[in-house]
């Protein structure tokens, strides 16, 4: 593509050098530069693309899309921009033909529901007979083909690629997570949304965004993009869920179980084995328990029907979906006692699960196996103490990623969350195989075992280095020896 045309779109500062050229490449990391490609210099948070202008014109860059040229080779093309981050995204759009003009391109931000509302979304409209793309925290989907996923959101170069492939296969629909992150870096930027939904917000990512203000001025940048052609959709039951669509371009609906709303839930009955609710004045029996689930069945109900499905057909899909991977997951073993996988890792996440599966356990005996993630957020350490044991009947923390800290620090810092009368139904056990191994062999009959915060990643990441661990199989495991 010539790079006129690939940068037509662009708020362009100054060019020097010629725009004839041929690109065959977007690349934003200068190892990935290679003949006739275009190189973009990102200044982020650790490092300045601007240093390794030379290193990409070294690879084959033809041409630096930039904020500042004076590092540019005199015979290379140099085309400065107020903001390169916002460059990439439309440039990856151009280049890629603008697959989201001709999908219908469907995200969901908030902190908690992000992962099952998409999957769920996916599942139930390839139910339909539709071919669809997934982008999502677990797994990449174009037309069935999966691949494992790298990040909530993609980098601008392969999320538009991603789409460029979904076109190809003929899919009509993608449905895709929005993290805070890829707000904040400009990752979607190009991409045309035909709607968007608001799940919830609550404190978490605090060590990038420094506050929660920020974290939510960065949630809302999402609808204040959105065209006027588009719908967002918004759950009014969390207090920022009308902040998010104020002054907001597109058509806004609201979707609530406890306020009136244009799409509206009521659980009638939650069960360990599922719940029933009642959808815009329609019975509905779902696999799925708890109030949380109520909003993320009811957030893809309003979003299916808003995208024209037919409300009938909705349902009876619904009734048919199952859990998506690590998000209350059970397993079932011996003695009656079921574990259950679940991805919280936010004081919230971590409340409404423990809620949920307190109000179906029916007095059976909880056991919450736990920990936090290393690198990250802080403050919510002690808060996710408390909340496991408020709900819990017994409390093991253990080690998440612990990434570069360590462990036992952490595990100081949850440990500071638990008032003194609670210390003596907790238990402290770094080793995450052992702490999952002791609350199974130690459960009564009829008992709940929640460990939370991994889901269905299958690696735990101590000094920046990924070992094969997975919670699933630990369980499954450890069930077997049981049995023994």
């Amino acid at each position: 593509m010539k790079l006129e045309r690939l940068v037509k779109k662009l708020k362009i500062e100054q060019i020097r050098g010629s725009e004839e050229l041929e690109i065959g490449s977007i690349a934003f990391d200068s190892r990935c530069c290679q003949k006739g490609s275009l190189f973009v210099a990102l200044k982020g948070s650790a490092s300045d693309g601007h240093l390794f202008i030379e290193d990409a014109v070294k690879g084959g860059a033809v041409a630096v899309v930039c904020e500042d040229s004076s590092n540019v080779p005199e015979r290379v093309t140099a085309i400065v921009v107020e903001e390169s981050h916002t460059a990439l995204g439309i440039l990856a759009s151009e280049f890629y033909n603008n697959p989201s003009y001709k999908i219908k391109v469907v995200g969901i931000t908030g902190t908690n529901g992000k992962t099952t509302t998409v999957t769920l979304l996916y599942n139930l409209f390839t139910s339909l007979g539709y071919k669809c793309g997934l982008i999502s925290t677990i797994e990449n989907i174009t037309a069935g083909r999966r691949e494992v996923a790298t990040h909530t959101t993609p980098d601008p170069v392969t999320l538009n690629s991603l789409m460029h492939g979904m076109v190809v296969a003929g899919c009509e629909y993608c449905f895709m997570e929005v993290s805070s992150h890829s707000l904040d870096q400009k990752r979607t930027e190009g991409i045309r949304f035909t709607g968007a939904i608001f799940s919830n917000i609550t404190h978490d990512h605090l060590d990038y965004h420094k506050t929660f203000k920020e974290y939510i001025r960065v949630k809302k940048s999402f609808f204040d993009s959105l065209e006027k052609e588009s719908f967002a959709l918004t759950n009014i039951d969390d207090r920022n869920g009308e902040v998010m669509v104020q002054n907001c371009k597109a058509k806004i609906y609201t979707y609530s179980c406890i306020s009136p709303a244009d799409f509206n839930c009521r659980v009638v009955e939650n069960t360990i084995d599922g719940m029933q609710v009642n959808i815009c004045q329609k019975e509905l029996w779902t696999r799925f328990i708890g109030k949380h689930n109520a909003y993320n069945l009811l957030a893809v109900y309003s979003a299916a029907t808003l995208l024209g499905a037919e409300a009938q057909e909705v349902l009876v899909a619904l009734s048919n979906l199952e859990a998506v991977s690590g998000r209350l997951e059970y397993i079932k073993g011996g003695e009656n006692i079921t574990a259950v996988v679940d991805y919280a890792h936010t004081p919230d996440a971590l409340e409404n699960v423990l809620n949920t599966l307190a109000q179906a356990a029916n007095g059976a005996e909880i056991i919450t196996v736990f920990g936090c993630g290393g690198n990250r957020d802080k403050t919510k350490r002690p808060r996710m103490a408390a909340v496991s044991a408020k709900y819990s009947t017994r409390v093991i923390v253990t080690s998440d990623n612990p990434r570069h800290e360590d462990p036992e620090e952490i595990i100081k810092d949850i440990k500071a969350g638990f008032e003194r009368s609670q210390l003596s139904k907790t238990l402290f056990i770094t080793d995450r195989r052992e702490a999952i191994k002791t609350a199974l062999i130690t459960a009564k009959e009829g008992s709940i075992v929640l460990v939370a915060g991994k889901g269905h990643e299958n690696y735990q990441e101590i000094k920046g280095v990924k070992h094969h661990f997975d919670d699933k199989e630990e369980i499954t495991e450890i069930f077997n020896l049981m049995r023994q």
